[in-house]
């Protein structure tokens, strides 16, 4: 279940903070838990070498060089690394840990604090209609998270608005197609058009149909693809000719197996565009779900959302105290 606070008025808040905290349903309660149980299992490549290296009987030197070989090896990166463990020993001085088991504990409260702040609740209706702009290197999941993402916000009562922008690849307009037809939405297409024209008249769209989410979906390119990377910047330059506040999001999808290339990613298009969060795809069956430590610590952009998985309810919002948890419990 997705968390997305839907106001009217030009300042919108969460839910939460606009009355008495509410408890949660039952039934809320019982999905998060499912959730949290199949991102445990999707990061069990990547947590069981961190976690053998705690089955020892002390902690000492080897105890330390070998965490950081694991953390290394999940693609946590070196400056993320370096920094953990100096935290972690910080910790274990200051808790006067003893035992292994008691060191595991503290590297969860490490990592939670290094990773929360990534998490960031993505915030509709401050603009009307927010344009949210989704790129990402090809094969990332990015049109499927754009279908998930949709199929969400239409179930909250939101009305969406598909821009076609992926004009390169036909079978990215079908399958865009496919979503919108799945979740009774409009989508804005064109056989061989312009991207950016595309991207154009989807956004003045939305505004005269009314729309609250006008989401554009993008050809996926290599950071290295300059004139694609120009492409994209040309689509945000135009869709600003449209609404001059927008796009009000730039999300970059990236795929979790791809370990320190997802950072080079996140760096490259934020370096292009000014990326506004992040979807993380494809965390279930990595060894190498540490990458999100190393954005954290190099390019801190937010994450809105993780998937463990193919089906509609395996993307989820990101929490950074879950997270860790479920790498290393």
């Amino acid at each position: 279940m997705f968390s997305f606070f839907k106001k009217k008025s030009p300042a919108p808040i969460p839910v939460e903070l606009a009355s008495a905290p509410l408890t949660p349903l039952p039934e809320a309660v019982v999905e998060r838990k499912s959730w949290l149980d199949k991102l445990k299992a999707g990061l069990r490549k990547t947590g069981s070498s961190i976690a053998t290296v705690f089955t020892g009987t002390q902690i000492d030197d080897a105890l330390y060089e070998d965490l950081e070989a694991a953390l290394l090896m999940a693609d946590t990166g070196t400056k993320a690394t370096q920094h953990l463990l100096d935290d972690l020993k910080r910790r274990v001085k200051e808790a006067k840990a003893t035992q292994p088991a008691a060191v595991k504990s503290l590297l969860v409260e490490a990592l939670t604090s290094l990773l929360t702040p990534l998490q960031k609740t993505l915030l509709i209706g401050a603009h009307k209609p927010t344009v949210i702009m989704v790129v990402g290197v090809n094969g990332a999941g990015k049109t499927t998270s754009i279908g998930k993402l949709t199929c969400h916000l239409a179930t909250a009562n939101t009305r969406v608005l598909l821009a076609a922008a992926d004009t390169f690849r036909a079978a990215a307009r079908e399958q865009l197609g496919v979503w919108a037809d799945r979740n009774t939405v409009d989508i804005i297409s064109q056989d061989g058009g312009d991207p950016a024209a595309v991207a154009f008249d989807a956004v003045s769209a939305g505004r005269a149909r009314g729309s609250d989410v006008v989401l554009v979906d993008t050809a996926g390119r290599l950071p290295t693809q300059l004139h694609l990377m120009e492409e994209l910047k040309k689509i945000k330059r135009v869709v600003q000719k449209s609404e001059a506040s927008a796009p009000h999001e730039v999300l970059l999808v990236i795929d979790g197996n791809t370990g320190q290339n997802a950072l080079a990613q996140v760096k490259a298009f934020d370096d292009a565009l000014g990326l506004s969060g992040l979807i993380v795809t494809k965390l279930d069956g990595t060894a190498k779900g540490g990458v999100l430590a190393a954005i954290a610590r190099e390019r801190p952009v937010p994450v809105y959302f993780i998937g463990v998985g193919e089906k509609l309810e395996d993307l989820e919002t990101f929490n950074a105290r879950e997270f860790a948890q479920a790498l290393l419990t």
